[in-house]
């Protein structure tokens, strides 16, 4: 399997919100994103970012809504970069720039991304607290 990241790195790497990301892969399925069950976090390959990545810019800069943006950022990296509609409108994206600019950014996200905690928390030092109410 290609190498695969967090909600978090891919945030940072393409200067959105965790959060909005977070939603966004809730609410719609990307080509890239293993997304297995509940309480297993999700991991975006390169693929993925990449996808998402042109999303966030058709979002941006042509302000659509973010579905139209998913099935035309997954449109274009089906078919190269090129996409035309029926009414005859082009649009043309250089994946190969995208891509490298993707990953310069996602090199800098790796190295100040936090890096998840796993398995269970650990026990508190300090004794619980007295249920008693005496001030022993």
């Amino acid at each position: 399997m290609a190498r695969a990241y967090t909600v978090g790195t891919a945030a940072l790497t393409l200067a959105v919100p965790a959060k909005w990301v977070d939603n966004l892969l809730s609410h719609h399925r990307v080509s890239g994103v293993v997304q297995e069950r509940q309480g297993v976090s999700r991991k975006v390959t390169m693929e993925g970012l990449l996808q998402l990545a042109v999303t966030v810019s058709l979002i941006q800069e042509l302000e659509i809504p973010a579905a139209n943006a998913l099935y035309l950022a997954s449109s274009l990296a089906k078919s190269g970069g090129s996409y035309s509609t029926q009414g005859g409108i082009t649009i043309t994206l250089d994946l190969d720039v995208i891509r490298a600019n993707l990953e310069t950014r996602l090199a800098q996200a790796v190295e100040i991304a936090p890096v998840p905690r796993r398995g269970r928390p650990p026990h508190s030092t300090t004794p619980p607290p007295s249920k008693t109410g005496r001030l022993d």
